[in-house]
């Protein structure tokens, strides 16, 4: 896999043949096909693959209750008074491995009194390291496999310290003020000198409820009664840990072993049993109950912070109508379909707003004293035809002849100089907002630096 660093494709992960054939992790796109013409490669994607760590590392505590990610492709488990439960460390090491192996994943693991000691051994071939035998086993290996920055191995290298054996054998006090107090800080942290814990990382907050039946059950109505009990707990989950739920799965086991889901998102955080089960019911509704319904799941897949709020006021209730109305309409069209308008910054009419999905976004009220007025409704320019005057008192629009009753002019917009917008180049607009004795009430310009004379309409007030 490659993956996009400093402006170049490098070599991101690679599998045993490649690295046969004297490709390495870090190494340019260009240079690994010159080596290997017939390389296949795709585009690496370090979310899932942060993801997929995160659940062999919660799948690894199994090894030990203390388990945690050791950079972006390691796992380190502290299986201290442990081992013996699979046999001994080697039948633990062999365990793990071909557990891993059968879930198609390559690993190489190592056992040693150190996270140090284990890291740069399960790097290089994997292994146990006997009590005791740290600088043995050790010692003989490269000082890059202190962990250490790769500018550090090669200054240490030029100095003739190849191997972590030869840094014990020269004074620490030239090493630190040269390479930093982090080189000794790694080599007594390998060789048991100072200690190193791992630190178990905190499970993140898991917010699901299920219900096993004694009967299995078909009709709507039931799986809702079900679904309703099943909310009531979930949202109490939520209130004490003051999260609100954005999108909840309710999986329905059928007495075959089959199962059916159903999924809704909510435009905001919410815990109210009641509101989110009316999301429920059209989807049930659907589902197929087949010889029945024994089992339901019912979990909070995506949540966010809600603090406690104040109930019963015609503000909030406002609210929760709207966001229950985007909510309905978004399990319906998709959320990126319901949008609303967000004020810009910008004096270009087409540039004063924002369109962007309701339900990622809350509302913000345009300025309330913006002068001068604008159009309710805008739309692309559009020629005016047989104009007279300026401003035009008489004119065509729309296949309409329209006269002009009053006229408030002219607004003078210039545009962003540092945008290239095609429908700006000729410069600045002359805006005026004209009434017409039809009842219409139009935006019209025209821009005085363009050689024609031409009137067009952009907009309609109410």
């Amino acid at each position: 896999m490659t993956l996009r660093a400093s402006n170049a494709e490098q070599l991101h992960c690679l599998n045993e043949t490649a690295s046969r054939v004297g490709l390495h992790r870090g190494m340019a796109l260009a240079d690994a096909r010159a080596i290997c013409p017939v390389l296949s490669t795709r585009p690496a994607d370090p979310l899932r693959e942060g993801r997929a760590l995160e659940e062999l590392r919660r799948w690894a505590s199994r090894y030990g209750p203390h388990a945690a990610k050791d950079g972006a492709d390691g796992l380190i488990v502290d299986i201290s008074g442990v081992a013996h439960l699979f046999g001994g460390e080697a039948e633990t090491i062999a365990d793990l491995e071909a557990r891993l192996a059968r879930a198609g994943v390559l690993a190489k693991s190592a056992i040693a009194e150190t996270r140090g000691g284990a890291w740069a051994l399960a790097r290089r071939g994997g292994g146990v390291i006997p009590e005791g035998a740290l600088l043995t086993r050790l010692g003989p290996m490269p000082v890059s496999a202190l962990r250490i920055e790769p500018g550090v191995a090669e200054g240490l290298a030029r100095l003739g310290l190849h191997k972590i054996a030869d840094l014990t054998t020269v004074p620490r006090a030239p090493l630190s003020r040269r390479f930093g107090s982090e080189l000794l800080r790694r080599l007594d942290q390998a060789l048991g000198m100072q200690a190193e814990p791992v630190a178990a990382e905190a499970d993140a907050p898991h917010f699901g409820v299920r219900m096993t039946l004694p009967e299995p059950i078909g009709l709507t109505a039931d799986v809702m009664g079900v679904l309703d009990r099943l909310l009531v707990r979930l949202c109490d989950k939520l209130k004490a840990a003051e999260q609100g739920a954005r999108q909840l799965r309710l999986e329905l086991r059928r007495v075959d072993s089959s199962a059916a889901m159903v999924e809704v998102g909510l435009a905001r955080p919410m815990r109210d049993p009641a509101r989110i089960s009316a999301l429920f019911f059209k989807g049930v509704d659907e589902v197929d109950s087949g010889f029945g319904i024994d089992g339901l799941r019912l979990s909070a897949t995506v949540t966010e912070a809600l603090a406690p709020e104040q109930i019963g006021h015609a503000q909030a209730r406002a609210a929760d109508e709207l966001s229950d109305l985007i909510s309905r309409l978004g399990n319906r069209l998709g959320f990126e379909a319901v949008q609303r308008f967000l004020p810009a910054s910008s004096l270009i009419p087409e540039r004063s707003f924002l369109t962007v999905p309701a339900a990622s976004a809350g509302p913000e009220p345009f300025p309330a004293k913006r002068r001068p007025r604008r159009p309710v409704t805008l739309f692309p320019p559009e020629l005016l035809a047989r104009v007279s005057g300026s401003p035009p008192a008489r004119f065509s629009w729309r296949r309409m002849e329209l006269t002009t009753l009053r006229a408030h002019g002219p607004e003078r917009i210039t545009p962003d100089w540092w945008l290239d917008d095609p429908a700006w180049r000729f410069g600045a607009r002359d805006y005026w907002r004209v009434e017409t004795s039809e009842g219409l009430r139009l935006w019209l310009f025209r821009t005085p630096q363009a050689a024609s004379r031409d009137w067009y309409a952009q907009g309609v007030f109410l």
